[in-house]
């Protein structure tokens, strides 16, 4: 039996309710972190604790390195990754039923990629998007591709989109009607394109418009080293009857029309190289800037124009994640930092609600769903907290390695990708 989404919900790339036959792109359907059961019994039937020996369906080694996230549709995971050096550029796909590996294809083929500087990233880094008979991989300007589900045949790609991102890739694709939308904010240009999805072509783009002529917190300015990028994906939301796309980038986030791409608004910030994708929840666009003055904010997004002055609801420095991306449940923020601190804010006001520390480090978002909150360490502990105004503790998992992706879910089992394998979990039948 084919899985498949309604078409608003793979269109337009949002959603509220929807059951948990899939996850098409990072962070899921309508890209908020969330599952979201059609009935208690299915919601019961996620596991909640597993490890190496127990509740694990099957195992299935990665080759070489990439930080993606799983996209599953139609009983198939698609995954990326790439060489250590940069070099080589593939598309994974694993049957999710067997662990069978079923595609393992060099997509693009670089010379002289720029070296990353760091074990945070991998050129392997943007997660897939998938629709029924198509799915698309990026790899930032290292190349960017459509392929068919079913064939398997490559229907284009294209590997001339410019963009130094000097620390490699790490922004998502976002689907949108016919566009394909990507964002790429290195150290020389910083700009959105919409790609037609059936032809690869552009059809808009639009640069950034904050200013570098400041500046940062160390005494550079602006257009040297790490302090033009972001690595965020962008957010499609709607809003009293209007479609936005909320963006963060160095500097500032901002909303853009995703049928044209022009700017409805920006909010100015203090930070760079933020990576945690923005959340929309009581009215409002909630976004961790990133490194440097690392801030939660969140935004009215009722306005046009600048609005630094005048939308921004509440924000806060304490427990800011630079890459976890945070949750929002009903009137609740789950936001969790990658020193591993997990805070919960009420949604509208920014007050806090309790704080937890987990210990470890987090580059993974964590997920919600029945009640729960699951997080996972790059050492490869996985915390299960519930997801309330009330701090409790309701599990602790291990596997051999840690995780860099964020997880994802299909049907009642996870599928966790480690730094070296891809896990399906199930719980006890």
């Amino acid at each position: 039996m084919l899985n498949r989404f309604p078409g608003i919900v793979l269109l337009l790339s949002f959603s509220i309710l929807f059951s948990a036959s899939g996850w098409p792109e990072f962070r899921g359907p309508g890209g908020t972190g969330r599952v979201e059961f059609e009935s208690h019994k299915e919601a019961g039937a996620l596991p909640l604790s597993w490890d190496e020996t127990k509740n694990v369906t099957w195992k299935t080694s990665i080759p070489y390195k990439g930080w993606s996230t799983p996209a599953i549709l139609d009983g198939k995971i698609w995954l990326t990754t790439a060489s250590e050096d940069g070099h080589d550029f593939f598309a994974i796909c694993v049957d999710a039923q067997t662990g069978e590996v079923l595609l393992n294809e060099r997509m693009f083929n670089w010379e002289n990629p720029e070296p990353l500087g760091n074990h945070l990233n991998s050129y392997a880094s943007p997660s897939p998007v998938v629709e029924p008979g198509r799915v698309y991989l990026s790899f930032g300007s290292y190349g960017t591709a459509c392929l068919n589900t079913n064939t398997y045949e490559v229907l284009w790609k294209r590997a001339d989109l410019p963009c130094r991102h000097y620390r490699g890739p790490g922004s998502s694709p976002v689907l949108f009607g016919d566009y394909l939308i990507l964002t790429m904010d290195g150290v020389d240009v910083q700009y959105l394109v919409a790609l037609d999805k059936n032809t690869g072509k552009p059809v808009w783009k639009t640069d950034r418009t904050v200013e570098w002529n400041d500046l940062g917190e160390d005494g550079k300015p602006y257009s040297e080293g790490d302090l033009r990028k972001a690595f965020s994906t962008p957010l499609i939301i709607q809003h009293n009857g209007k479609t936005q796309l909320i963006s963060l980038g160095s500097r500032a986030v901002y909303s853009y029309d995703p049928t044209t791409g022009k700017e409805l608004w920006k909010v100015r910030h203090e930070a760079f190289s933020g990576a945690a994708r923005p959340v929309f929840g009581e009215g409002l666009a909630i976004f961790s800037t990133g490194h440097g003055k690392s801030e939660i904010i969140a935004v009215r997004v009722d306005g046009q124009g600048d609005v630094t002055d005048t939308h921004v609801a509440w924000r806060t420095n304490r427990g800011a994640p630079n890459m976890p991306s945070p949750v929002v449940v009903d009137d609740l923020l789950f936001m969790l930092n990658d020193n591993g601190i997990l805070t919960c804010l009420e949604t509208k006001t920014g007050s806090e609600v309790w704080k937890q520390r987990l210990g470890g480090d987090y580059a993974s978002s964590p997920l919600y769903a029945n009640g729960r909150l699951y997080c996972f360490s790059q050492d490869g502990i996985s915390t299960v907290v519930a997801a309330s105004r009330k701090s409790e503790e309701l599990a602790i998992n291990k596997l051999d390695s840690g995780f860099m992706a964020s997880p994802a879910v299909a049907g009642q089992s996870f599928f966790l990708r480690t730094k070296t394998h891809l896990y399906k979990i199930d719980a006890a039948q």
